[in-house]
C-alpha cells in the first residue's frame, strides 16, 4: 500500500458516515479510475481506465470506515464496485479488487437473504479466506440475490472469476432451477 493510501483522507466527501456516504466516497474512487484525475490520485501518475493497488486501497478504507464496518454492505456500495470493476480496464493491483468485489457482494447477498454477517473489516480483509464465512450461507442466499448478481456480470467485459466462482458455489448449493433461466451468464472457462 503506497503513502498515499496511509494518509488521513482529506475530502471530507471521502470519509463515510454512513452507507450512503460510503457509497458517494466509492463513486469518486469509480470517477478516477475512468478519468485518471481526482482526489483519490493525487500526488501519483495514473492513467484513465487502469485500476492499481491505491485505488483498491481507498475502495478498502471506504467499505471498512468506522462508520460502516458493523453495518452490511449495501446494495448501492455493490452496484458502484461493479462499476469500478466494469470500468477498470488495465488493471496494477495484484487481484486484490476481485478479491474485495467478492467479498463485498457476497457480505451484501448473505446480509440481503437475512443472514447475519461478519464485520466488514473481517469479511472484506485481504487475508479473510471468503470460504471461512460465506459457505455455511449459500445453501441460504435467496434468488432473487442471486439473480442480481447475475444481472450485475451480464454481458461485462470484465470477468470477475473470484466473483463467478463464488456465484457458481451458490448456484450450485442452492439455485439449479435458476441456472437453467440465466443461460449465457457464467463463462467460467476452467
Amino acid at each position: 500500500m503506497s503513502a498515499a493510501a496511509h494518509h488521513s483522507v482529506e475530502s471530507p466527501s471521502l470519509e463515510p458516515s454512513c452507507r450512503d456516504t460510503a457509497a458517494h466516497a466509492l463513486s469518486i474512487v469509480r470517477d478516477g479510475v475512468i478519468t485518471g484525475e481526482g482526489p483519490t490520485t493525487k500526488g501519483r501518475v495514473h492513467f484513465s481506465r487502469s485500476l492499481d493497488a491505491d485505488d483498491t486501497a481507498w475502495c478498502t478504507r471506504i467499505l471498512t470506515a468506522t462508520a460502516v464496518n458493523d453495518q452490511p454492505v449495501s446494495r448501492t456500495e455493490a452496484e458502484i464496485l461493479f462499476e469500478i470493476n466494469e470500468a477498470a480496464t488495465e488493471r496494477t493491483d495484484g487481484g486484490r479488487f476481485d478479491d474485495l468485489l467478492a467479498k463485498a457482494v457476497a457480505h451484501y447477498a448473505a446480509s440481503a437473504s437475512g443472514l447475519k454477517v461478519p464485520p466488514r473489516s473481517v469479511a472484506l480483509a485481504a487475508d479473510t479466506d471468503i470460504e471461512s464465512w460465506a459457505p455455511s450461507y449459500a445453501s441460504k442466499v435467496n434468488s432473487e440475490m442471486l439473480e442480481w448478481i447475475a444481472g450485475q456480470m451480464r454481458g461485462k467485459r470484465q470477468n470477475n472469476r473470484r466473483l463467478m466462482a463464488m456465484v457458481a458455489t451458490f448456484l450450485g448449493a442452492t439455485a439449479l432451477p435458476l441456472a437453467g433461466q440465466l443461460p449465457n451468464v457464467f463463462d467460467i472457462g476452467m
